[in-house]
């Protein structure tokens, strides 16, 4: 009898756990659409699934070319509260945005961001999977992944506590132009650099022996004090235009050009 109960109550357990896991998956897979005349900045996605009822946050988008086929997605964390997940936008045409959820034994940390093209026919994602370095992994599957493995760690003082990405990889014909944000000592945030080769990407062959932004003393202060952070930026011709958030209290913009940038990658 007793072998009969636990049997039995395992097998509720497993039956509530599964109801659970289909309603969250449910919940959490879902379309946002907008009015076609309605205006770019009138659009904005608020949380609508339990997973993401706190926040979406540092969503980092890039446009993702696969056979002449033009996608944009968008890796964000979604925050309840307790709990946080990466999830995944995708759109065409913004207007009509597809939500969902990422699997895998990867899937587990913040940071997620997706290269603008697939490499020797595999997805390409860089992310952190314990808080402190930078990690790349490959998938035939947008949505499964696994098998990460670390291509940066901490090496400078600036850089001591954590290192992570700053959004997609920006191609260029001497490599991937991946920035990246660190935090060193007095949890200072700054941003820099680092170039991966551009059919391995797992392999790293520049970096920076210092930040390329770090906060100034009218950036300093703010909710968040002591940081500037970015979610990705644009090649536009030769230059690179970086969007970056200061102390959680304002947004900035930064340029430097890609020739030169790619000469001090070292």
């Amino acid at each position: 009898k007793l072998k009969k109960d636990s049997v039995l109550n395992s097998r509720l357990k497993f039956t509530k756990k599964t109801k659970a896991d289909i309603e969250d998956l449910l919940d959490s897979n879902y379309i946002s659409s907008f009015y076609e005349n309605s205006n770019l900045d009138e659009r904005i996605i608020f949380p609508y699934s339990k997973s993401e009822s706190v926040g979406m946050e540092d969503a980092r988008f890039v446009k993702f070319i696969d056979k002449n086929r033009k996608m944009y997605y968008g890796t964000y964390t979604a925050y309840n509260g307790k709990t946080f997940r990466t999830q995944i936008i995708e759109t065409s045409d913004f207007r009509n945005f597809r939500i969902g959820t990422l699997h895998g034994e990867s899937i587990k940390d913040k940071g997620m961001a997706l290269f603008p093209r697939k490499i020797n026919s595999k997805y390409v994602i860089t992310s952190r999977q314990d808080t402190e370095n930078i990690f790349i992994m490959t998938s035939e599957n947008l949505y499964n992944w696994s098998n990460a493995q670390v291509i940066k760690t901490s090496e400078e003082a600036w850089e001591f506590i954590q290192v992570g990405n700053c959004g997609s990889p920006i191609e260029t014909e001497k490599g991937w132009i991946l920035l990246t944000h660190a935090v060193g000592p007095m949890r200072k945030y700054v941003i820099s650099a680092i170039l991966l080769d551009l059919e391995n990407p797992a392999k790293v062959i520049g970096t920076l022996k210092e930040p390329l932004i770090q906060p100034n003393k009218e950036e300093r202060e703010g909710y968040v004090p002591n940081v500037v952070y970015s979610c990705g930026s644009v090649k536009h011709l030769n230059n690179l235009i970086i969007p970056y958030a200061f102390s959680d209290s304002a947004t900035g913009f930064a340029t430097i050009s890609v020739s030169e940038l790619l000469n001090k990658l070292k």
